[in-house]
């Protein structure tokens, strides 16, 4: 994702105008919350693909956590999310070559297969990188739209 295309997401700094709504009796203003577009992370996504060997195809991964080769990392998994950082007890390490190689056994509890893509997420402020399968982000935002949208799955059903 670009910065271009991030920039047209969050709504600019300052003050938002009140919406306006008509009533019988006139305009009734409400309002709007204030978004702030700074956080406390430095949060950077991106979407990638698996191949057989477990390689996450986006060399930009490491370069934005700083890890090298030989870093000592801990995977772990999270339902269906991989959780990775680095850590000096961890039993995977960053391999030679400037990819993030995805253990099978890491691979086949997340229900990851090559070619898969994926939606990676790095916190590079706490040295994080957290990977989704799509299939999960799909779950996630399936609730996330019923929750707007009054407590309604895709079937109409009420949770």
């Amino acid at each position: 994702m670009n910065d271009y295309a991030i920039a047209t997401v969050i709504p600019p700094r300052g003050a938002a105008a009140p919406v306006e709504r008509r009533a019988r009796s006139g305009v009734v203003s409400l309002p709007v919350p204030q978004v702030s577009a700074s956080r406390a992370s430095a949060m950077r996504y991106g979407l990638a693909r698996i191949d057989a060997s477990g390689r996450v195809a986006d060399r930009a991964i490491l370069t934005t956590l700083g890890w090298s080769s030989g870093d000592s990392l801990m995977i772990t998994v999270v339902e269906s999310a991989i959780v990775v950082h680095r850590d000096p007890s961890g039993v995977f390490a960053v391999p030679a070559a400037p990819y993030l190689t995805l253990p099978a056994v890491v691979r086949r509890r997340a229900g990851v297969r090559a070619g898969d893509q994926l939606l990676v997420a790095v916190d590079a402020t706490c040295g994080v990188l957290v990977i989704h399968p799509l299939a999960a982000l799909d779950t996630m935002l399936v609730s996330y739209h019923a929750s707007l949208l009054g407590g309604e799955d895709r079937d109409g059903r009420t949770e």
